[in-house]
This record gives structure tokens, sequence and C-alpha cells, in this order.
């Protein structure tokens, strides 16, 4: 295990245990409301315990740590309070994309779903995801600090949950239309870009960092997400199923333009378009294969991966300019440098 990868370890389990804490509160008003409701809250809380490395809320977390020295109470609830907000997004984007499976088990709109029928897990997953929004308003308004700092956060995320949908309606559009790669940027702009600089900031902000440093989270932030971003949609498209852990490609059955494919809409030849165009519409299943041999022969799978680096050396720049701790820069250093370097796996 490397050092970060060490660090989203021991921070994770530090979030995960006032996380767990909030929503058995939670659970336990909620059933005396209604059983099913307490069925529901039961359902989300074992939706959000499946895993991951608590990224977004060990970034306010360590951004915090980064200029107080210091860990609290409070800065944990307000943790607690993003990684509510980021299963929101995740349930009405599994709804949205019409996955069945998050992290090896059913979504939520596919459990209850089962239960009565489509319409009914559509519906359902469309109010659960707007329950755990607000369970994260809840979490920061309730955390303790002073209410201007409390207030400052709240408009911060309120304002990434408005860029977020923002974005994922342009998302959705472009699975109908070819999107130039400025187009993309301006879609991006507001994806993964939010979280990571909502994040950044509202544990900046909280631990009173000053102007400077806080506008250079911000900047590090958009440059972290956007290089995030690109990575992740080259996973989806060219790591094998083992690395994956579920089949790749499935943005592009989705019909999805991440990065990678806006470059060849642009760079591929006639003949290699005609190939990527039959390919991509094998379904329901796509030739990956052959999308994958025009992708890296046009060139825009180093266009994308140089993209990526070059938003990810930004980022570490920034990040480097901070006064945070010598400790938190080295993290989020290390991080960046891990994607980066494992834009190299895929070809």
């Amino acid at each position: 295990m490397s050092d970060w990868e060490g660090t989203l370890d021991t921070y994770g389990r530090m979030i995960e245990e006032r996380l767990a804490a909030f929503l058995e509160n939670e659970t336990r008003e909620a059933i005396e409301y209604s059983d099913f409701i307490g069925r529901l809250y039961n359902d989300l809380r074992e939706y959000i315990f499946r895993g991951g490395k608590r990224l977004a809320s060990c970034s306010t977390l360590l951004a915090y740590k980064g200029f107080t020295g210091h860990i609290d109470e409070r800065i944990l609830d307000i943790c607690a309070g993003i990684e509510l907000y980021r299963h929101s997004i995740l349930v009405h984007d599994d709804l949205i994309d019409e996955d069945e499976l998050r992290r090896g088990a059913s979504t939520i709109h596919e459990k209850y779903s089962q239960m009565q029928d489509a319409r009914f897990g559509a519906g359902l997953a469309l109010f659960a995801g707007n329950i755990l929004y607000t369970l994260a308003l809840k979490a920061l308004g309730s955390s303790g600090f002073e209410l201007e700092k409390t207030a400052k956060a709240l408009v911060t995320l309120n304002g990434a949950f408005q860029a977020v949908n923002e974005s994922q309606v342009l998302d959705l559009l472009f699975e109908y239309e070819k999107p130039h790669v400025n187009e993309w940027y301006v879609m991006a702009s507001k994806r993964a870009v939010s979280l990571f600089k909502a994040s950044l900031l509202i544990g900046a902000e909280l631990a009173d960092a000053s102007k400077e440093d806080v506008q250079l989270l911000r900047e590090a932030g958009e440059h972290v997400g956007f290089c995030f971003d690109i990575q992740d949609d080259v996973i989806d498209t060219f790591a094998s199923e083992e690395q994956y852990g579920r089949k790749p490609g499935g943005d592009l059955l989705k019909r999805k333009k991440p990065l990678h494919i806006v470059y060849t809409y642009s760079m591929a030849n006639q003949e290699q378009l005609r190939t990527f165009e039959t390919a991509i519409q094998a379904r329901p299943m796509v030739d990956l294969l052959s999308i994958r041999r025009v992708i890296s022969e046009c060139g825009a799978l180093q266009a994308a991966k140089s993209r990526s680096r070059e938003h990810a050396d930004s980022a570490e720049k920034l990040i480097s300019e901070t006064n945070m701790s010598t400790e938190v820069k080295n993290f989020f250093i290390s991080f960046i440098g891990y994607v980066k370097e494992s834009l190299d796996w895929y070809k």
C-alpha cells in the first residue's frame, strides 16, 4: 500500500465512523415514521458503505488539517456530509445511466424495481437521492462551526450541486450530439471539477485559510477534476475487466462522449471513422477492440492523456504553493502523481 493509500484508509475510517453514527440516528427516526422509510434508510446506508476511497471527504478533512494542524469532531461531521452529498449524486447517476450494479451490488433503482416495477424503482431512486442531499446539508448545518462559516460551506456545497446537475444535462445531450473539445471542457468544468473544488474549498475556508490559499486550491481543484475525469473515462474504455472490476466500455454503450472519443471524431481519417462508427453501433455489444485500435492509432488517446497530464502538473504546482503542511501537500501531490502515472497502463 502506498503512502497516499494508507492516508486515505486511515482518515476514511474516521469519516466512516462519524457517518455511521449520523446515519444510525437518522435511520432510527425514519423507522419511527415508517417501517418502509426505515428500510430505505438501511438500504442507503448499505449503498454508501460498499467501499470506495472516500477521496472527496478525505480531501476536505486534509485541507482542514493542512491549515489547522488538527482534526476535530466538527470537521468529521462536515466530511460525513460530503460523503452523503457524493452518494446523492451517484444514486441519480445510476438512475439516468440505467446501471444495474454499483460496486458489485444492485443500484437503488434496480433494487426497488425488483420489488415492484421500473417506475417504482426510478421514482424511489429520485426521491432517495434527494433525501441524501438533504441529509448532507443537515450534517453540514449541525457541525458546530460558527454560523458564518457554516453558511459559507452550505453555499459552496449548494453551488456544486447546481453545477454538477448542469453538467449532467450537457453530458446527456452529448449522447445525441458530437461535441467539440471546447464544448467537452464546458461540460466537464462542472462535473468532477465541482466535487474536487468544493471539497477542497470547504476544508480550507473552515480552517481560516488565506484568500490566496483558497484561490490556489480553487484552481488546483479544477485541474484535479479535469485530470481525474479524463483518466476515469480512459479506464472505462481501455481497462480490462480484471482491472476495472466490471465490463469495460459501458460509457460507449450509453453513447457518452468522453474526451478521447471527442478527439477521435476530430483526428481520425475517413476510413478510421467508418471502422469506429461500425464498431460503436454494434449494440447491444460494442466492438471494443476495434474502437480501442482506432482511438489509439489516430492519436486521440495520446491527446487525451496529454491533457490529463497537463492538468495534473498544474494541480501539483498550485498545491505546492499553498501554506498547507508538508504532510498534506505531499499526500495530494502523491495522489495526483499516481493518477498521472496510471495513464501509462492503458494503450
